[in-house]
């Protein structure tokens, strides 16, 4: 995989293993994993398969296919352990990937490693405070506006930045529906609640037939008392200018004023 670091030809060679093997190639130099490394080794579920492994050294290194290499010293308080490499924490990790990410995966990557529980999105605001000048650091009022560590899935986030991004209210996210008693109903990725409209991101998993036949069991549930359900996908996410089109249209239609 890397000068002297192998794997069994069967093993899979995805960002984990891929990292683990960049952490026993810089080991014994000092290195750290950083980035999507780090996000990945920590249970963050925001990098793209396609990811390079990601180390931070305090010397150079010569150049590796596969692996992204930044020269910097980490801080003892900004390294912790995952699966026996040593890593950027949650929070330096979000700061590293918050400052040079577009604005929508940077968001991914907050709400990712701050559903961790180790830190608020508000955090990073104290790591800009300890180096002012850093590259990307003004961007961060914003990418932590939209953040929302309670989303369960990039998709989710992806999905509501970008009907924020085209110019809709922010909707209740992981929204509880209640019936007359108060019990919980259902909950909802993402809500506009005054005008009873779920929007649900279905991933591969709910394709399955059982997943579909109970989703839409739900659904009709939820229709009677009042609620619409709006189910997107990958392509959805695609065309966000049409999906958003789409729930504006809705919002229109269902909230109370229009009636």
């Amino acid at each position: 995989m890397f000068p002297d670091v192998y794997s069994p030809a069967t093993a899979s060679l995805d960002l984990f293993a891929r990292s683990r093997a960049a952490y026993l190639l810089v080991r014994d130099r000092g290195g750290v994993l950083v980035g999507y490394s780090a996000a990945t080794m920590l249970g963050a579920d925001c990098a793209p398969e396609w990811a390079p492994a990601e180390v931070a050294l305090p010397h150079a290194l010569d150049a590796q296919p596969g692996l992204r290499v930044c020269r910097d010293r980490i801080e003892p308080a900004d390294v912790a352990e995952a699966h026996n490499c040593l890593v950027t924490t949650a929070a330096r990790t979000a700061w590293d990937l918050a400052r040079r990410l577009d604005l929508v995966e940077a968001v991914v990557a907050v709400d990712a490693l701050a559903r961790l529980g180790a830190f608020r999105p508000v955090d990073l605001l104290t790591c800009r405070a300890k180096t002012p000048g850093a590259r990307g650091c003004r961007r961060l009022d914003r990418v932590i506006e939209l953040a929302d560590p309670r989303a369960e899935s990039p998709a989710e986030t992806r999905l509501r930045v970008g009907l924020v991004l085209e110019g809709l209210p922010g909707p209740e996210v992981q929204y509880k529906i209640l019936d007359e008693y108060g019990f919980v109903l259902a909950r909802v990725d993402l809500a506009y609640p005054s005008a009873k409209l779920a929007i649900e991101y279905d991933g591969r998993n709910h394709l399955e037939r059982r997943r579909w036949e109970r989703d839409r069991e739900r659904d009709t549930r939820l229709s009677g008392y009042g609620w619409q359900t709006l189910r997107f996908g990958h392509n959805d996410l695609r065309a966000i200018h049409q999906t958003a089109s789409k729930v504006c249209a809705l919002l229109a239609r269902r909230s109370p004023s229009a009636g």
